[in-house]
């Protein structure tokens, strides 16, 4: 898999944890733990775009 390949399916999974984040803060009473967590697996992923982008 080459960088830009990894760096596509970061960014389409980065898209896919904000519609969820997005779905579960527009509960009535959102699960706070989800929320978190989604969060944090966005920057993670975040962080790892932003890496392999200075690489190539």
């Amino acid at each position: 898999m080459s960088v830009q390949d990894r760096i596509h399916t970061l960014r389409t999974r980065h898209h896919s944890l904000e519609v969820a984040l997005d779905q579960e803060t527009h509960r009535p009473l959102p699960n706070v733990d989800a929320v978190t967590d989604l969060k944090r697996q966005k920057l993670r992923i975040k962080d790892e775009i932003v890496q392999l982008e200075q690489i190539g």
